[in-house]
């Protein structure tokens, strides 16, 4: 295995040397210390630690799934795997001119349902606004939800979208990918459905694995004993 990749907890000193501290790592005296529980990597001039766990932290433009937990007159509140709550205002959804007197917000979306959205605007001070007046946003009426680690979320796509090709190719499954580690599956088969999710639990429990797109395309290749 290779030595620049280490779990690590928090206190754990990665290093020492005229290195870079960049996530969630501090420079003590010359020591680069971790401060929390992942995989540290170490670069040509830069030191980080991919997270094992936690929520997702928002960041504007990020595409999201979220489930809608309640509303009021004039926005609905998604919850969006964050400490923080996904604020989506009525007029997003109703147009311009929307009316709280006259429309009724769980006539488009109620309690439960999933929301493909994207965060608008947020600084860490309040909870985010998202949006769904981009294309391909909106309710999603159909699929499974895989609920994965926010940190995964880049090795599931894979580079150039190359891991997410593979399995939506091999089981001709639609597969949207939320960056709050929320994944939504749709397949017109059980076997490709359940093909997808069981590729993308494999990304998610060994997100660290060396091989680990031969072992998900291998996986994918197997015909089923049945």
């Amino acid at each position: 295995m290779d030595n620049r990749r280490k779990y690590v907890i928090p206190g754990d000193t990665i290093t020492t040397g005229p290195l870079r501290p960049e996530q969630n790592v501090i420079l003590d005296g010359n020591k680069i210390i971790s401060t929390l529980v992942g995989i540290s990597e170490i670069y040509e001039d830069s030191v980080r630690v991919i997270p094992l766990t936690g929520k997702y932290i928002p960041e504007i433009n990020d595409l999201v799934i979220g489930k809608v937990i309640s509303h009021t007159s004039l926005s609905w509140e998604l919850d969006i795997n964050s400490c923080y709550v996904g604020f989506l205002p009525a007029q997003d959804v109703f147009g311009r001119d929307f009316s709280a007197h006259a429309d009724e917000l769980s006539s488009k979306l109620k309690s439960g349902d999933l929301v493909a959205a994207r965060i608008a605007n947020f600084d860490r001070t309040r909870d985010p606004l998202i949006t769904i007046s981009d294309r391909d946003l909106g309710k999603i009426d159909s699929g499974d939800l895989v609920k994965i680690s926010p940190s995964r979320v880049p090795r599931l796509i894979g580079k150039r979208g190359s891991m997410i090709q593979m399995i939506e190719m091999a089981t001709n499954a639609a597969i949207t990918i939320g960056q709050n580690g929320w994944v939504v599956v749709s397949c017109e088969t059980r076997e490709g459905l359940l093909k997808a999710k069981k590729a993308i639990e494999m990304v998610n429990k060994q997100a660290h694995v060396a091989n680990l797109t031969d072992q998900v395309k291998e996986m994918l290749e197997k015909k089923d004993e049945s």
